[in-house]
């Protein structure tokens, strides 16, 4: 494993913020500058948080009696608070949607069940290699995000804020629950095919998931509709087009911006501070004390009107 990986895992400390963000009701179904197809890519990310975190926290607070390193354990205790602030706007995000008559609630439920499902089943080592497995997927959307701030520009700014937020603590905690693994699981081949294996067949549900959930919500969206709102057949192809450049376009797509940080997880010494993307940490506290406010309704509660655009990292 790579020592300055190691170290700069030990100096990145994950701190809870407790922020709330004007997201507009009205807009939770075509919030994205790039319209409602890309909107609902993120939207159908979004109902994955909520039981997706909670299965996250409960796998690494189950470990959390094995670990000795009290920097870890501080870490850990980052990582719940940051996961349980990202489940509660993530919950009120989702019910936006489901007020614009989308079905928010049933598919939050499905993941529930899902999840519950592998947490009764599986155990506490699969159920924590899915947790570091699905972590390194956020990880490397949230760099995305904010290593191309024009993922998100011209889109309605609450939801941009919000993402930008989320992104940057995925960030900043990203190696948290895979260094609970190595304080936990034994080293040696055993560990690594697990972690391995665990993430290859991650990557075989996630996406189904969330593209199952996508077209769920564009449906849905469509039907509810009023006939004289629909869209034009000519718009609804366009939408299709926006789509497909922001996944698989060969500059700038999701897919192919990601590939190599994929790749990356399946190196016997890997560590996810190999990537260092550091840099964007320094701004996080800025950002908060410049355009946060305290409302004095509890303590540490802000209320963040804008956040300015991340540069781009060439």
């Amino acid at each position: 494993m790579n020592a300055s990986a190691t170290a700069t895992a030990a100096e990145v400390m994950p701190v809870r913020r407790d922020l709330v963000f004007d997201l507009p009701v009205e807009r939770a179904k075509d919030w994205h500058a790039m319209g409602p197809h890309v909107t609902h890519f993120f939207n159908a990310l979004s109902l994955l948080f909520p039981a997706g975190e909670r299965f996250f926290m409960d796998s690494v607070r189950h470990y959390r009696d094995r670990i000795d390193d009290p920097v870890l354990k501080k870490q850990v205790m980052g990582f719940i608070g940051q996961e349980a602030m990202h489940t509660r706007e993530h919950v009120e995000y989702n019910e936006m949607l489901q007020a614009n008559r989308l079905p928010a609630r049933k598919l939050d439920q499905r993941v529930w069940s899902i999840l519950g499902f592998m947490k009764r089943k599986l155990p506490h080592s699969v159920q924590l290699a899915h947790t570091i497995a699905a972590e390194h997927y956020t990880a490397m959307l949230a760099d995305l995000l904010l290593r191309d701030p024009s993922r998100l520009e011209g889109s309605v700014e609450g939801y941009r804020q919000m993402w930008v937020w989320h992104a940057l603590e995925e960030t900043e905690h990203k190696s948290v629950s895979f260094d609970v693994w190595n304080a936990a699981m034994k080293p040696g081949l055993r560990r690594y095919l697990m972690r391995v294996g665990v993430y290859l067949l991650t990557t075989l549900t996630f996406w189904p998931s969330v593209f199952a959930m996508h077209a769920t919500l564009l449906w849905a969206d469509r039907k509810r509709r009023a006939r004289s709102e629909r869209p034009s057949l000519l718009d609804s192809a366009r939408g299709m087009l926006r789509l497909t450049a922001f996944l698989y376009g060969p500059r700038h797509g999701l897919f192919p911006s990601i590939t190599r940080e994929w790749l990356s997880f399946l190196r016997p010494g890997f560590h996810p501070w190999d990537h260092d993307n550091r840099q964007y940490l320094t701004r996080v506290d800025a950002l908060v004390a410049e355009y946060g406010s305290h409302d004095g309704a509890s303590a540490g509660r802000g209320r963040v009107t804008a956040l300015t655009p991340l540069p781009a990292v060439r």
